[in-house]
């Protein structure tokens, strides 16, 4: 038996680029200067009349705060729902115990990278999905045929993700549980400012943070209070800053259907003893076969680069910026790449583009806090 829980407005904002999805916070985000671009079919708060670099630097050194609501939430619930999410990702769902979490890979069956998510067990046979842009929900589809499980896909669920050092204090000040006791990729229910939600120690800034899930009834005030507590509002711009600081992937950019996890960097989510998964064999065989490595690249120049420009060395095209940014705090340009396999770090590369001819050089990746100190404290 397998019941999928999406009306028809669901499923054509599931499976649109259009702007037909909103976070109830959508208010919070124009009161802020935001023009509400769009992401994964919802409003996004790419930008505030705040400067990001100050966003960023508060993300680093007290906290901030992102609504990552864009994600998209789906629960998988009944007695195949581990089985079936099993054959759907890279990981060994079985070893995901209660109250733990994994980041993981969904693939194609040639073996490539058709999204990466993050599988949450809350026990009693009901396990959530988040993910970003990619066909997670039409390949979650498929695995389910034939088996006993219930997919409920929902935009009522918020994602407000608070990050940086002093985000674990600023929560466990308003929560009726130690945060504290939370270690890295685990999660809890639990009331904040009052209100029930789940809360998640995971993220996407090279901080310490934690994801609070809750629903449109309660996150305004949330968001509130935690406005009032002295958390800083941050917009994907200094996101991005953060992300590629930390060497985090973003679906569409740094990874693609043409990448197996190996070409990435996330070998390291492929479960390799367990049983069958969706393109299991191609990315196996795939295994040692690289094309391309994904590294960090310090640019000469004062500024950010757009992204596409091309990477050369002795004359030979090698590969291609992904993500740019500019960080204020390093005093660097920075970009996550892909260049060929053989290329090693410090290479000095030529990189051109419309408007810029100028030099990278590639360095080890992340470039801040390498041994993920801060994230698994």
């Amino acid at each position: 038996m397998t019941l999928y829980h999406l009306g028809e407005n669901q499923w054509r904002a599931y499976m649109t680029e259009e702007l037909s999805r909103t976070s109830a916070l959508a208010s919070r985000h124009t009161a802020l200067g935001s023009g509400l671009e769009d992401w994964n079919g919802m409003g996004t708060a790419w930008t505030y009349d705040t400067n990001p670099n100050d966003e960023h630097d508060a993300v680093r050194e007290a906290a901030g705060m992102f609504d990552m609501s864009p994600l998209k939430k789906v629960f998988v619930r009944g007695p195949d729902a581990a089985s079936t999410l099993d054959h759907l990702t890279t990981r060994d769902i079985t070893k995901i115990n209660q109250g733990k979490a994994a980041y993981l890979c969904v693939l194609t069956e040639n073996g490539g990278i058709a999204d990466d998510a993050i599988v949450s067990n809350n026990g009693n046979d009901e396990w959530m999905i988040v993910h970003g842009s990619g066909d997670t929900m039409a390949l979650l589809e498929a695995s389910a045929q034939g088996r006993d499980v219930q997919i409920e896909f929902t935009d009522d669920l918020h994602d407000l993700s608070v990050q940086g050092p002093n985000s674990l204090d600023i929560l466990n000040a308003h929560c009726d549980i130690d945060l504290a006791d939370l270690a890295y990729f685990e999660h809890a229910a639990g009331n904040l400012f009052g209100h029930p939600c789940r809360i998640s120690r995971t993220g996407y800034s090279g901080e310490r943070g934690y994801e609070i899930f809750a629903d449109a009834s309660v996150i305004c005030d949330i968001w509130d209070k935690l406005v009032e507590a002295g958390v800083v509002p941050c917009s994907f711009t200094a996101l991005d800053k953060l992300r590629i600081e930390a060497g985090l992937l973003f679906y569409g950019y740094d990874m693609t259907e043409d990448n197996t996890p190996w070409d990435v960097g996330l070998g390291f989510t492929v479960s390799k003893s367990k049983g069958d998964f969706r393109g299991k064999v191609a990315v196996m065989a795939a295994k040692g076969q690289e094309t391309v490595a994904n590294v960090c690249l310090d640019v000469a120049l004062s500024d950010m680069v757009a992204g596409g420009e091309t990477l050369r060395m002795d004359g030979q095209e090698v590969g291609a910026v992904n993500s740019p940014c500019f960080s204020r705090r390093l005093g660097k340009s920075l970009a996550l790449a892909h260049v060929k396999p053989e290329i090693e770090i410090g290479a000095e590369l030529v990189l051109s583009g419309e408007g810029v001819d100028t030099t990278a050089k590639v360095v080890a990746s992340p470039i801040y806090d390498p041994q993920k100190q801060r994230t698994h404290a």
